[in-house]
């Protein structure tokens, strides 16, 4: 008789509880998230958001306005994804926290793309009537701030897309000259004609920020000016004095000659003529020019200080007028021995230096070279010539050398000087500095009450300097402000009163603003916001009448800025002026005033009059740029920083570091990521990098940021599942738990704290490593991993399976706020997934409110030092799960040194079969049965297969 087969034994999966969730572990991200962008559209959950804070503490993040021009890039998406951050951060901790987007419309940028248009059709945008030109600009600009704000909605920025600020809003364009004219009304506004960085290109006045530096090879010449008069040093007439510059094109401007006071200088014999050069710098000058007949027999020594009342001609005095008068040489505190010669040659109409001494001794500007880098038709050298920043023209061979080797000046030429130059970041084409007349805010004019709303007196005859009035504060000055104050003064004092992050950043502004000029704010462009002011034609003073500049602001708010370009300027003068008698200023306002204006039209309009926002964000090339220009606006206006704070962040560079160029075709596309990521796995980063400096962005580190969103979303979708068909009557209270419970509870509250203060600091990179490592660390390697024994094998009513899911219940709520920030859309869809609602929203959430624990402290320090063991148990396991002598840690009996719980509790904490105390942590194969439905290797168990007590005791009562 044949034995029968042994009966299988029984699978009792159907009895194991195990979590049910419909979340998917796959993100699908990009086809995901457009959907929860239009829900949040149809919910309008930005407006909700106004409604349901109103009446709370508001903050406000003053967004800093890109240019309307393209489609945005890797540092557009930083910028809006971490303010967006911290917007919704600030609103979960129960602010009403309004985010208002904004576009510059104006300016160089825009315009230069709409010249490129008729460019390529071969026409001149000069020949284009202006307001026809202007409209085409307003296009032009419409079209890309709503692809950029598709963009940036997108990214899952929230704020009010329905009405963001845009500098060319008639309202905005009104503001803008409503403040202009209030530095009008105070004084502190003049025209003068200083050197002034100059685009050839572009065809104008370009700010600092909008300038950067390259390096190039230029043309060095060695130039030698005859003297022809030396009253303290007779024998150095007839001698050549030896200029060194970079700059060749500025000789046929040439108008004196500067030298160090206390600079040793010596008159040698070169060939065949005497050259007077600075002592120290005898050798480099022999070196470069290449003379091989040096007499060791100096001919004249003597300091700097003898060549007062000297005089030079230039090499081409031969052509009569200008450059027949004699060329003074000059004492200049500037002239080292660094390099050249020692000797500088000034040329007022092109560099600072020069135009601040020859004014001094009443030498002033000839505006010799054209707006298009051309020396003017009438001009006797190289008249109708250019470009200057052309190198073919400049070169050693080029026009301006060959003359001066044929008058015998040149000494030497070369075309290898390589150093760093100023360039247009537009058009990447070289600029210069030019004199032109230009208008200013002065920095260092001290205010005074004075009469408002008289004539202001100005100097502008179109050569000198005007020199800036003394002007008094504007009535709606605010705290900070002062009387005698220079703007320079009240803007260093508001940099010291605002909160600066990193704090390093406030040394870095000090320095700029204590350093910068006077701020040049025309421009001789067509698009942007004139500056609407009268010249009398007589007295050379702006018209400062409150009653025309109301008018002016009333006529912009109408009808914009294209106001001033229609027939109605007597209307705006009225009756007591005639038209006939006054210059109509054509120059608009540089970009950087509009900008500066912002939160004008913005803060103050939406919020009232006076409101600062809270925060400034942007890259640390606003340093220069829009943080100084808001900051110098409101000081002149408000006599305070229109910020409380300023955030600053670096570059987003390749994944090797390097700044990302077309031309080597490492540009990351922001956009590209969206489409085949989604836009969470972008903000990971965002929020993952140290973004106070220069960050990378590439595969591996977007490949760092997807792994540690998927540990997330993970830990979402367990904690989903685990909770399925969780309510009230299943909650335990906090006294009732077991300690591991209390002391997650209490872990928890840890992180609570030190996420809020994350967050308030507005440290996002710190913030996200505390939830991703609270996640990883104390949830799923170690509280889920404990319980989840409890969870799917105790009875549904088990004090210890409902204080898990009780606790898990406060951990979903706490996480899915604190994610809600960072990962917008997934923390919607955890949110969906467990509360579905067509009317709901996790960001209308506010921060959580935990449980409080009484000895809490004893806890965590009980169960950190459990903790500590466990990772030993593990580390102590592993050999033996390597050697196959067990197969996972239920099957170990282990020894611990110290017997922090009872046996059973630690067997349960460290997942093994069996606990004893010992003299060390020791591992041994248990000789225990397997229960065949928790897998638990268990004392009453006999035979691999049967069920534990507590198993039969579930299964007989399900």
């Amino acid at each position: 008789m044949t034995d029968a087969p042994a009966p299988a034994a029984r699978d009792y999966r159907d009895t194991v509880f195990l979590p049910k969730t419909d979340f998917p572990m796959k993100a699908g991200l990009a086809a995901k998230e457009p959907a929860i962008l239009e829900r949040w559209a149809k919910l309008g959950i930005y407006d909700r958001l106004r409604e349901q804070r109103l009446g709370r503490e508001r903050f406000i993040l003053h967004d800093g306005p890109p240019y309307a021009n393209g489609d945005i890039h890797m540092g557009h998406a930083m910028n809006k994804v971490l303010k967006d951050i911290i917007v919704r951060s600030q609103s979960l901790m129960g602010k009403d926290a309004p985010y208002v987007p904004g576009w510059d419309c104006h300016g160089l940028p825009i315009e230069w793309k709409v010249e490129e248009a008729y460019r390529a059709k071969k026409l001149n945008k000069d020949d284009v009537p202006v307001d026809q030109f202007r409209a085409e600009c307003r296009a032009y600009a419409e079209k890309w701030v709503e692809v950029q704000k598709g963009e940036f909605e997108r990214l899952g920025v929230m704020g009010d897309w329905a009405d963001p600020y845009l500098t060319m809003k008639y309202d905005a364009e009104a503001t803008i000259v409503g403040e202009l004219l209030k530095f009008a009304e105070s004084g502190q506004l003049y025209r003068g004609a200083k050197p002034v960085m100059w685009s050839p290109v572009e065809k104008t006045a370009l700010a600092e920020a909008e300038v950067e530096y390259e390096d190039i090879v230029s043309t060095q010449i060695d130039v030698a000016f005859e003297i022809v008069d030396a009253p303290n040093a007779p024998e150095l007439v007839g001698a050549h004095a030896v200029i060194w510059t970079t700059t060749p094109w500025t000789i046929p401007v040439n108008q004196a000659l500067s030298y160090g006071a206390e600079i040793e200088y010596v008159c040698v014999l070169a060939d065949d003529r005497y050259v007077v050069i600075a002592e120290h710098l005898l050798d480099s000058v022999r070196t470069r020019i290449g003379f091989d007949l040096w007499s060791e027999n100096i001919k004249w020594r003597g300091k700097g200080s003898q060549l007062e009342g000297a005089t030079a001609r230039h090499p081409m005095h031969t052509l009569g007028g200008f450059f027949a008068k004699p060329r003074p040489f000059l004492p200049g505190d500037f002239v080292t021995t660094d390099a050249g010669t020692g000797l500088v040659h000034m040329s007022p109409d092109h560099g600072e230096d020069d135009f601040e001494l020859c004014k001094q001794y009443g030498i002033d500007p000839v505006f010799a070279v054209d707006g298009a880098g051309m020396y003017r038709a009438d001009w006797a050298w190289l008249g109708g010539q250019g470009s200057v920043i052309n190198k073919k023209f400049v070169a050693a061979d080029g026009p301006i050398c060959t003359d001066l080797r044929s008058t015998g000046a040149l000494l030497a030429a070369s075309d290898d000087f390589k150093h760093s130059y100023p360039h247009s970041w537009r058009s990447k084409a070289k600029v210069i500095f030019r004199a032109t007349p230009q208008w200013f805010i002065p920095m260092d004019a001290a205010t005074s009450v004075g009469t408002q709303g008289a004539s202001t007196s100005l100097s502008t005859n179109g050569v000198g300097d005007a020199a800036a009035p003394p002007f008094a504060p504007n009535e709606v000055a605010g705290p900070g402000s002062s009387n005698g104050a220079t703007l320079r003064e009240i803007a260093l004092d508001a940099i010291a009163a605002t909160t600066w992050i990193p704090a390093r950043s406030e040394n870095r502004i000090t320095s700029m603003v204590q350093g910068r000029p006077d701020w040049v704010i025309s421009r001789q462009r067509a698009w942007g916001v004139p500056i609407a002011l009268f010249v009398n034609r007589a007295t050379g003073q702006y018209l400062n009448d409150p009653a025309v500049n109301a008018r002016i602001v009333e006529a912009f708010r109408q009808n914009g800025a294209d106001a001033w370009y229609a027939d109605g300027h007597q209307a705006l003068l009225g009756p007591d002026y005639a038209l006939a008698d006054y210059e109509v200023v054509k120059d608009i306002l540089d970009v950087w005033f509009d900008s500066g204006c912002t939160h004008v039209f913005t803060v103050e309009a939406r919020y009232g009059e006076g409101t600062r926002a809270n925060l400034y964000l942007e890259g640390s090339d606003q340093h220069r740029g829009w943080f100084q220009s808001s900051l110098l606006e409101s000081c002149g206006t408000r006599g305070r920083a229109p910020y409380d704070a300023v955030l600053t962040h670096g570059f987003a560079l390749d994944g090797q570091g390097r700044k990302m160029s077309k031309s080597l075709g490492n540009v990351v596309d922001p956009l590209k990521i969206i489409g085949e990521s989604g836009a969470d796995i972008l903000r990971m980063w965002v929020a993952s990098t140290d973004y106070f400096d220069d960050v990378k962005i590439g595969k591996e580190v977007l490949a760092t940021a997807s792994d540690s969103y998927r540990k997330l979303r993970n830990t979402f979708r367990y904690m989903l599942g685990a909770l399925e068909g969780f309510d009230e009557s299943e909650r335990v209270a906090v006294s009732d738990m077991p300690e591991l419970e209390r002391y997650v509870l209490h872990r928890l509250g840890m992180i609570d704290t030190e996420l809020r203060q994350a967050a308030e600091g507005y440290e996002f990179n710190r913030y996200t490593r505390l939830l991703t490592d609270f996640a990883n660390e104390d949830l799923s390697a170690f509280f889920f991993d404990i319980r989840k024994d409890s969870l799917y094998c105790d009875a549904p009513g088990d004090v210890k399976r409902r204080a898990y899911r009780t606790v898990l219940d406060v951990l979903f709520h706490a996480l899915v706020r604190y994610a809600a920030p960072v990962l917008c859309f997934t923390a919607e869809e955890v949110w969906q997934s467990r509360f579905p609602s067509d009317d709901s929203s996790v960001h209308y959430l506010e921060w959580p409110s935990l449980p409080s624990l009484d000895a809490d402290d004893v806890v965590g320090a009980k169960w950190q030092e459990i903790r500590a063991l466990r990772v030993a148990v593990t580390e102590a396991i592993e050999p033996l799960r390597r050697e196959k002598t067990v197969r996972s840690s239920l099957e170990a009996e282990i020894t611990v040194p110290t017997m922090l719980l009872d046996a059973d509790a630690l067997a349960e904490a460290f997942i093994v079969a069996k606990v004893t105390p010992g003299d060390a942590v020791t591992v041994t194969r248990t000789d225990f049965h397997k229960c065949g439905r928790c897998w638990r290797h268990l004392p009453e168990v006999t035979t691999d297969g049967e069920l534990c007590d507590r198993c039969e005791e579930v299964v007989a009562h399900a």
